[in-house]
């Protein structure tokens, strides 16, 4: 086996109602113990809560368009160059993007308590789909990071 395996794509498959891989992705990520039944109920309640409050939009478009809007398009790495670390402004690649924001996403989520975990992930959504909440605003602090940390782009190599 290569020492940096990647899992295929080709092992998940798309979620039963929307036929989108993204949201099965998503599901996955929001699973906890191997509940995806569970998962799955959350998910589409907070679909539901969605649709009812923005009606000229689909649901699963308003999830795809939130998860564009969180995704990180450069951010920072650390970079030791003579005895010094910089923080390096980089590139971030499609596949890490996705997985950064649907972490921000969750985690934002998780954080905030007292409703029910389906309320809860219809807000943050409709937030990211706004441009505000705390996942667009880790994002914003990643960009705003990188571009701080502009004058040490030549040590990305």
């Amino acid at each position: 086996m290569p020492r940096k395996y990647k899992s295929p794509e080709r092992f998940l498959q798309p979620d039963p109602v929307y036929s989108s891989k993204l949201i099965s992705k998503f599901v996955n990520c929001l699973m906890i113990d191997g509940k995806k039944t569970t998962a799955q109920k959350v998910f589409y309640d907070a679909l539901e809560i969605i649709s009812k409050r923005i009606s000229d939009e689909k649901p699963d478009v308003v999830f795809t368009r939130a998860l564009d809007n969180v995704k990180p398009h450069i951010e920072v790495r650390s970079k030791r160059v003579g005895g010094a670390t910089y923080q390096v402004p980089i590139e971030v690649s499609r596949r890490r993007q996705q997985s950064l924001a649907i972490r921000w996403l969750l985690e934002a989520v998780r954080k905030k308590g007292g409703r029910p975990l389906s309320q809860r992930l219809a807000e943050q959504l409709l937030a990211a789909y706004k441009r505000e909440g705390e996942a667009y605003t880790t994002r914003e602090n990643v960009h705003r990071m990188a571009e701080a940390n502009k004058a040490f782009a030549h040590f990305a190599w």
